[in-house]
C-alpha cells in the first residue's frame, strides 16, 4: 500500500506542471527554461546593456542627429549596427516575457507567500522599472514611434499634480524641444536605469541564499542564438523621422513596453494611473491573499544537538542561526531556528548526523526536525506501514512531485515536504535492514525549496555532509526527478532500475 499522504492540485497549477513535464522531455529537466526565468530575464538584460553600449558608440544626443544616426547605424553597418540594434530590441522584449512568466509561475507555484513575501514584494516594483527603461529607449529614436511614445508620456505625466508647467508643452513643435532632452534621455537610459535595475535586483535577491542569476552555459548560448536568427529573419527598423507638426498615422506598437498608450487613447490618462495603481497593490498583497495556514516551524531538540552547522549551512532560506550553546552541553554552538523566515520544507532535518534510524531511541527524535513530521513519522512510514510483496523497491517522493497514487504492489512510495529530509543513512536502513531491494528517489524536477534536489545528489555522492557511506550498494539507488504529470515516465524508469536490479535483490520480487 502507498504510503503517500493526500494532497490537492488546483487546475491552473496541473496544467503549469504539464507545460513543464513536455519542455523538460524536449530539453532535459536541467536545462527546462522554465526552470531558469528569473536567471534568464537578467542574463536578457545583460545583451540588452552590452548591445546598447554598442549603439550609444555611433548615436547622437540632438533633435537633427539622432534619428539620422539610428538610421546609419541600422543600414551603412548592417552586419555589426544593424544585428545589434535588433539584437537590443528583441533581448529586450525577451526580458520582458521571462520576467512575466517568472511572476505567474511564482504565483501558481505559490512561491510568493510565507517568508518568501520580501521577494516577491521587492520584485513588484522592479516591473515599473522594466517598463519605464524600455520607454525611453523609444524615445532615443525620435521617429514618428518615439513622437508619440513622447508626447503620450507626457499628457500621462501630465495628469499628476506635481509639476508647475505641463511637460507637453514641450512637444508642442520642433522649436519647443530642449536641445538637451536626447542627452538627459541617453543619460537616464544608459546610467541611471541600469544602475536602478542593478541595485532592484540586488534587493529583490537579497533574502534569496545561493540565488541562481545565471542560467546554464547551453541556455545561454541556445537563446543567444536564437535572438541572433530572429534579428537576421525580423530586423527592427525605424519608422519616420519625428514631425511635430504632423499626428503619426500608422505605427508598429511594442506591445510589451508601449501597450499603456494605446490603452490611454482608448480611456483616459486618469483610467491608466488608476489601473497602474491598483495593479500595483494588489500585487504588493498576494502574499496575504487569501490568509494561508503556515505549517509549524522545524523545532532544534538540544539533547540530539551537536552544534555542526550543517542545517544552518544548507538551509535554503537562511533561517538557522549558529549561537553560543545554552544547555551546559560540552558543545561550542547551537541551532536556532527564526520562525519569520522557516517555511517547514524539512532539509535541515537531512542535513542533521543525529537523523539516522539506526539509533535505538525510542521515539525517534533529531537534532532538528518538524513538529508534525519528524523521524519518528519517518521511521513509521517505511516500517509499520504494511507492503505486499516481497523485497519491494521504495520510492521516495514529495509534495510537489510526480504522484505516487500510481506505485504497483511491488513499490512502497513516501512523500516527504522535500526530498532534500531524507537523510543518507534511511536510504542504508532501508536496504540493509528492511530488505528493499532498491531505492527511487524521484523528487520535483526544478526543486520547489531550491537547494532539496541539489542537496540530495551531493549527499549520495558523499560530495556533501552527512554522505551516504561507502558500504551502500550504488547500483541499488537511483535518482529521476519528474514533475507532476510525469507519472508514466516514473513507470518506465521503476521498470528499468527494477531490471538493473542486482538477481539476488529480484528473487524474492518473483
Amino acid at each position: 500500500m502507498n504510503g503517500a499522504r493526500p494532497r490537492s492540485w488546483l487546475p491552473p497549477r496541473r496544467w503549469l506542471s504539464s507545460i513543464e513535464a513536455l519542455l523538460s522531455q524536449g530539453f532535459g529537466g536541467r536545462l527546462n527554461p522554465m526552470h531558469y526565468l528569473g536567471a534568464l530575464t537578467i542574463y536578457f538584460f545583460w545583451i540588452a546593456l552590452v548591445s546598447g553600449i554598442y549603439l550609444f558608440i555611433f548615436y547622437r544626443t540632438n533633435m537633427e542627429g539622432a534619428w539620422a544616426s539610428v538610421e546609419a547605424l541600422t543600414h551603412n553597418q548592417w552586419w555589426a549596427g544593424g544585428i545589434m540594434r535588433s539584437l537590443h530590441r528583441y533581448a529586450s522584449d525577451a526580458a520582458v516575457i521571462t520576467l512575466l512568466l517568472h511572476i505567474g509561475r511564482e504565483l501558481l507555484r505559490g512561491r510568493h507567500r510565507g517568508p518568501r513575501w520580501f521577494s516577491w514584494v521587492t520584485g513588484v516594483p522592479l516591473i515599473w522599472i522594466v517598463l519605464v527603461f524600455g520607454i525611453t529607449g523609444y524615445w532615443m529614436v525620435w521617429d514618428e514611434l518615439a513622437q508619440y511614445v513622447a508626447v503620450s508620456s507626457a499628457r500621462l505625466m501630465d495628469w499628476l499634480p506635481i509639476f508647475t508647467d505641463p511637460m507637453s508643452r514641450n512637444f508642442v513643435s520642433e522649436e519647443s524641444v530642449s536641445p538637451r532632452l536626447f542627452t538627459l534621455i541617453a543619460f537616464i537610459h544608459l546610467v541611471g536605469l541600469p544602475i536602478v535595475v542593478v541595485l532592484a535586483i540586488w534587493f529583490h535577491l537579497l533574502r534569496v541564499r545561493l540565488p541562481r542569476i545565471n542560467p546554464p552555459r547551453p541556455l545561454m548560448i541556445g537563446s543567444l542564438l536564437a535572438l541572433v536568427v530572429l534579428s537576421l529573419v525580423l530586423p527592427a527598423h525605424s519608422h519616420p523621422p519625428a514631425n511635430l507638426d504632423a499626428v503619426p498615422q500608422l505605427l508598429a506598437i511594442d506591445w510589451f513596453y508601449l501597450a499603456i498608450f494605446p490603452l490611454m487613447s482608448v480611456t483616459s490618462e486618469g483610467v491608466v494611473w488608476l489601473l497602474g495603481t491598483a495593479l500595483t497593490g494588489l500585487l504588493l498583497v498576494m502574499p496575504w491573499l487569501p490568509p494561508a495556514r503556515r505549517a509549524e516551524v522545524a523545532r532544534v531538540h538540544l539533547p540530539d544537538c551537536t552544534g555542526c552547522g550543517f542545517c544552518a549551512e544548507d538551509c535554503p532560506y537562511g533561517a538557522i542561526d549558529m549561537v553560543p550553546r545554552s544547555d551546559g552541553r560540552n558543545f561550542e554552538l547551537e541551532a536556532k531556528v527564526n520562525a519569520d523566515l522557516c517555511v517547514a520544507c524539512g532539509i535541515c532535518t537531512g542535513s542533521c548526523p543525529s537523523s539516522s534510524l539506526f539509533r535505538a531511541r525510542r521515539p525517534l527524535t533529531s537534532g532538528i526536525e518538524l513538529p508534525d513530521f519528524g523521524m519518528e513519522t519517518l521511521r513509521g512510514m517505511l516500517v509499520d506501514d504494511p507492503v505486499s510483496g516481497r523485497s519491494p523497491i521504495l520510492v521516495v517522493g514529495c509534495d510537489h512531485g510526480v504522484a505516487l497514487e500510481m506505485l504497483g504492489p511491488e513499490q512502497h512510495g513516501i512523500r516527504l515536504p522535500c526530498v532534500g529530509m531524507l537523510p543518507p543513512s534511511t536510504i542504508d536502513f532501508a536496504l540493509r535492514k528492511l530488505e528493499y531491494s532498491g531505492v527511487l528517489i524521484s523528487g520535483c524536477d526544478d526543486c520547489h525549496h531550491r537547494l532539496g534536489d541539489c542537496w540530495t545528489e551531493q549527499r549520495i555522492a558523499r560530495q556533501r555532509q552527512p554522505d551516504l557511506r561507502r558500504r551502500v550498494p550504488r547500483e541499488r539507488i537511483h535518482v529521476r526527478w519528474l514533475k507532476r504529470g510525469q507519472e508514466p515516465m516514473l513507470e518506465n524508469t521503476l521498470r528499468e532500475f527494477a531490471s538493473r536490479l542486482p538477481q539476488d535483490q529480484q528473487e524474492g520480487e518473483s
